[in-house]
């Protein structure tokens, strides 16, 4: 299973960014899907997560009411929709698939995408 993300970029803080994720491969079956995001001298920290169903999403408390996860499951892919964005959302954005424990747990998850920088200047 390999995992494509993109849509990263340079924005001005209060700015709008949509991150994607594709999922390809011998996947088989719909299967549960996140982000996670990484700063520089910060441990991984989860964002957002959306089940196998697309019937349940999960958010972190700093990206609630800003950020929207969405998925299409017949491309098995996501999309991050992020509003109203902060300096402090500025990181690596990672997507991940198929967890095996809690959605917000990114050491439960078997697959990974490569990373998309997000910048949010001020």
């Amino acid at each position: 299973v390999q995992l494509q993300a993109s849509g990263g970029g340079l924005v001005q803080a209060g700015g709008s960014l949509r991150l994607s994720c594709a999922a390809s491969g011998r996947i088989g079956r719909t299967i549960g899907m996140g982000w996670f995001r990484q700063a520089p001298g910060k441990e991984r920290e989860f964002v957002a997560a959306v089940s196998y169903s697309g019937g349940s999403t999960f958010y972190a408390d700093s990206v609630r009411g800003r950020f929207t996860l969405s998925r299409d499951n017949a491309e098995n892919t996501v999309y991050l929709q992020m509003n109203s964005l902060k300096r402090e959302d500025t990181a690596v954005y990672y997507c991940a698939a198929a967890p095996k424990g809690d959605y917000n747990d990114y050491v439960g998850y078997e697959y990974w995408g490569q990373g998309t920088q997000v910048t949010v200047s001020s």
